[in-house]
C-alpha cells in the first residue's frame, strides 16, 4: 500500500508524539527560559516533524535523504537540551529517560528510512 501523506508514516507519528511531549514538559520551565532553552528545545523538536513532512513530498531520493538527515540533527539537538534540562533541575531523571526513550525510537526509525533510501540508490 502506498502512503499518501506524511501523517501516515510511523516515523512522523512517533516524532509527533515526541514533539508534544517536549512542548508539555517545557511548560513547567522557569519563566526566564521562555525565550531561551524552552524556545530552542521546542523549535528543534518541531523541526524534526517538519523536515520529515518536507522530505516526504520531495521527488528525489537524495533530497528526501537530506531532509531526513536534518531531522536526525534536530533530534540530536533536542537530546542535548534534555541533558541540559536535567542538569539544570528543570526535569527529573525519569522525565529525561522517558524523553530519551522515545527520541531513540524516532532515531532508529529515521535511520531505517535513510538506510532504505541509500540501499535503493545503490550507494
Amino acid at each position: 500500500m502506498c502512503t499518501t501523506s506524511f501523517e501516515n508514516l510511523l516515523v512522523w507519528q512517533k516524532a509527533h508524539t515526541y514533539v508534544l511531549m517536549v512542548y508539555n514538559i517545557t511548560k513547567k520551565y522557569p519563566k526566564e527560559e521562555m525565550f531561551g532553552l524552552s524556545n530552542q528545545m521546542r523549535r528543534a523538536a518541531a523541526s524534526i516533524t517538519a523536515n520529515i513532512a518536507e522530505g516526504f513530498v520531495r521527488a528525489g531520493k537524495k533530497e528526501k535523504l537530506r531532509f531526513y538527515n536534518i531531522s536526525l540533527g534536530s533530534l540530536e539537538e533536542t537530546k542535548n537540551f534534555i541533558i541540559l534540562s536535567r542538569d539544570l533541575g528543570y526535569i527529573t531523571p525519569d522525565e529525561k529517560n522517558e524523553l530519551y526513550s522515545i527520541a531513540n525510537e524516532v532515531g532508529k526509525l529515521l535511520n531505517s528510512y535513510s538506510n532504505g533510501l541509500l540501499r535503493s540508490m545503490n550507494v
